[in-house]
Formats: C-alpha cells, structure tokens, sequence
C-alpha cells in the first residue's frame, strides 16, 4: 500500500473522530508504510506482521481523540506503534539463554571469527551472521532489543529513537550501555560453553 501524498491529516482525523470510514480508511492507506516498517523491524516471534499492524491501527484509531498535535502525528503513531510491539515481544517472556551447542555450524564459526579474527563475517556468511544476532537479541528484554535495533542495526540517531519511544535521549543511552553489557556477558557464556563442550 503505498502512502497517499495530498493527504490532510488533519482533516482526515476530525473526519475519523466522526466515525467516518472513508477517512478511517484513508488513514489507513496513508499510515501503512510506516507502521508497517515498525513492526517488521520489531515483530515478536511466531506473531503475523498484519495482525499486529491491525492491533496498532485498532488502538490508533480507539486513542484518535487523545491525539493533540503537540507532536507530528506520525511520532505519534510511531510511539504507539513501538509499544505495541514491546509489549507483545514482554508477553512472550521466555529469553533463551544459547550455549555454543545450540549454534548451527555456520553461526558458530561467525561467531568464532568475530571473537578471534576481531573481523567482520565474510558477506557469504551474512545469512548466518543474521541468524546469530537473532538468537544473541532474544536473549534481551523488550527495551533492550529496542535499542539495539534501532541504534546499532538500524544506525538510527538517539533523538530519532527518543522521539520514536518517548524516552529521553540519556534514556537512550542507558538503555544502549546496558543492553550492550548484557550482550557482552552472554557472549562470554557462550565461550564458556564452548570449552565446556
């Protein structure tokens, strides 16, 4: 769907807030692409990206009259959006803790490359570099995951990403350090493991 550009947002939320559903519609249309990216970046596990961009919408819609302009309306959706996802990816709890065995053959030697080499994987090896830093980032809580994505995977600004969550900038990078620490520690584990194998 792509984003409908002559689009008076305002117009179309005053006409929302009057239950019409042209205007729901049109929002709709003209939010996607955004919402859409947000929860692909961060989908939960086992969750359809449509069904939860149709939660964000629901509560999007169900919060209209909320809306005050004081921010863009699109920060606003973001922010809706991001929390929508963390709590899903808090309802799911259980943050597996890797040890060197549960590796595929491939992660394991980027993983050992990375540790030892001190360089990046080899592009033939970028699918098993992905898969890694998967496992690696389930092992974070929700925020945690959050901040990761969007500042180091996502190389996004840390005033983008307060303005996206509604967390301070020092937030932020609070959030950032530790969650990097708690990285490091599984990574430690996971060589620990290793020797232990």
């Amino acid at each position: 769907m792509g984003e409908q550009p002559g689009l008076d947002v305002a117009v179309c939320l005053a006409r929302v807030r009057e239950r019409d559903e042209d205007a729901a519609r049109a929002l709709v249309v003209h939010l996607h692409p955004l919402v859409i990216k947000i929860v692909r970046a961060h989908l939960p596990r086992a969750l359809d990206e449509e069904d939860l961009a149709q939660e964000i919408f629901m509560k999007v819609f169900a919060n209209a009259a909320q809306y005050r302009g004081e921010v863009p309306f699109a920060h606003w959706v973001s922010r809706i959006a991001v929390s929508t996802c963390i709590d899903r990816l808090r309802a799911q709890k259980r943050r597996p803790e890797w040890r060197w065995a549960d590796l595929s053959e491939g992660e394991a030697a980027v993983l050992d490359a990375t540790l030892h080499a001190a360089h990046e994987p080899h592009p033939s090896q970028a699918a098993e570099a992905s898969e890694l830093v998967g496992k690696l980032l389930q092992t974070l809580n929700a925020e945690d995951q959050l901040v990761i994505r969007l500042l180091d995977l996502e190389e996004r600004s840390v005033a983008d990403i307060a303005a996206q969550t509604g967390w301070s900038q020092t937030l932020v990078k609070v959030r950032a350090f530790r969650a990097r620490r708690k990285l490091r520690r599984q990574l430690e584990h996971l060589e620990k493991s290793k020797r232990h194998e």
